[in-house]
C-alpha cells in the first residue's frame, strides 16, 4: 500500500476498533466505500487486534497477588509499576510509585504491546498534549512523559483517588447546595480546559472523579483521551473525527456529536454532556432512558436524543418520592 492508503487503513481502523462488534460492519463498508484491498487491510489487523485481546484474556495472565498481571512490567523507566488501575482499547493504566527525585504514587498510562499504529500514537500523543497544556486544581495533571525500554511511550499524571461524582454524592446523601458546589467546580475546570483549546467530547460521572483532600471533597476530571483540540498548532497532532465514528458516551452525549458527519463539534458538546450531568446530580435520573438508548442504532441515536423531550427533573424527584413512599408503606 502507498503511505497514503495505508495511513487510511490504519485511521479506519483505529476508529473500528473503538467500537462495539455490532458497529464495526457497518461502518467498514461507509469507510473503505466499497475498496477490496482497503477492507482487506483493516480487517487483517482487526483480526491481529481479537489474536491480541484473546492472548490477553487466557489463564495463565491472571493477577499475580500483588494485584500486577504476569505480563505487566515491573518498571516503566523510574516508575515502579503497583497495579493496573485500567485498559482501554490501545493503552493501560498502571498506578505506579516514583521514587527519585521524590516519592510519590503516579498515574502512568502507556500504549499497549503491538497497538502503536501511527494513527494509535497521534492520538495518544494528543491525550498528553491536552493535559500538559492545562493546569488547574480540578484537572488531573500531566507529570511526566518518556518511552519504555520497548519504545512504547507513556506519561505520567497525578494518581486520583476517588469515585465518580454521582455515586459519591449519592453515597455521601450530599445536599443539592453541596451537590451543585463540586459541579460548579467541574464546570471551571470544563472552562480551563475550553480557553486552552481543548474540547473533552466524553464528560460523564465516571470521568469526573470526586477525590478528598484535607477531609474536603475536590472533583476532577480525568480521560481526555477522546478530546479534541481547537487550537491551530495542535491540529496535526489531534485525531479528527472521521465520518461514521462516534466518539463518546451516547448517555451524555449532545445530538450534533452523535450524528456522526465527521463536521467538528465545538465547546456546546461539553457544555450539553455537563446539563446531562446536572439533571442526573438533581434527579437521579438520566434526561433519557438508558434503555431506550441501548435499543437505537448508532444511525438513530441521534434522532432519539434531538427528538425526545426530557421530563423536567423535578418530576423525577416526585417519581422517585412517591416510590420511597409506597416501598415505605
Amino acid at each position: 500500500m502507498t503511505t497514503d492508503r495505508t495511513r487510511r487503513a490504519s485511521e479506519i481502523f483505529q476508529n473500528a476498533a473503538e467500537l462495539p462488534e455490532s458497529e464495526r460492519e457497518a461502518y467498514l463498508e461507509a469507510a473503505c466505500a466499497g475498496d477490496a484491498a482497503l477492507d482487506a487491510e483493516v480487517r487483517s489487523l482487526l483480526q491481529h487486534l481479537r489474536a491480541a485481546d484473546t492472548f490477553l484474556e487466557r489463564p495463565p495472565v491472571r493477577l499475580a497477588p500483588s494485584g500486577v498481571r504476569l505480563d505487566d512490567p515491573n518498571q516503566v523507566g523510574p516508575y515502579r509499576i503497583l497495579h493496573r488501575i485500567g485498559e482501554g482499547g490501545f493503552g493501560i493504566v498502571y498506578a505506579a510509585e516514583q521514587s527519585v527525585p521524590l516519592r510519590r504514587r503516579v498515574a502512568l498510562k502507556v500504549i499497549k504491546a503491538g497497538m502503536d499504529t501511527a494513527a494509535v500514537l497521534a492520538r495518544f500523543d494528543a491525550e498528553r498534549q491536552a493535559l500538559a497544556l492545562m493546569d488547574h486544581p480540578n484537572i488531573a495533571r500531566v507529570l511526566d512523559a518518556g518511552a519504555t525500554e520497548q519504545g512504547r511511550p507513556y506519561f505520567v499524571m497525578e494518581l486520583v483517588k476517588g469515585e465518580p461524582l454521582t455515586e459519591y454524592c449519592d453515597r455521601h446523601r450530599l445536599t443539592v447546595e453541596e451537590r451543585l458546589r463540586l459541579f460548579s467546580q467541574t464546570c471551571l475546570a470544563v472552562q480551563h480546559a475550553h480557553q486552552r483549546g481543548i474540547i473533552h467530547r466524553d464528560l460523564k460521572p465516571s470521568n469526573i472523579m470526586v477525590t478528598v483532600v484535607d477531609g474536603h471533597p475536590v472533583p476532577k476530571v480525568i480521560d481526555f483521551g477522546v478530546a479534541k483540540a481547537t487550537s491551530t498548532h495542535l491540529t496535526d497532532h489531534t485525531l479528527m473525527t472521521l465520518q461514521g465514528q462516534m466518539v463518546g458516551t451516547p448517555a451524555y452525549m449532545s445530538p450534533e456529536q452523535a450524528e456522526r458527519t465527521g463536521l467538528d463539534v465545538d465547546t456546546t458538546t461539553d457544555v450539553y454532556s455537563l446539563g446531562v450531568i446536572l439533571y442526573e446530580l438533581l434527579s437521579g435520573h438520566l434526561p433519557i432512558d438508558t434503555d431506550q438508548l441501548k435499543r437505537a442504532t448508532p444511525e438513530t441515536v441521534s434522532s432519539l436524543l434531538r427528538n425526545v423531550e426530557p421530563s423536567p427533573p423535578s418530576s423525577a424527584l416526585t417519581r422517585v418520592t412517591d416510590r420511597t413512599l409506597k416501598i415505605a408503606h
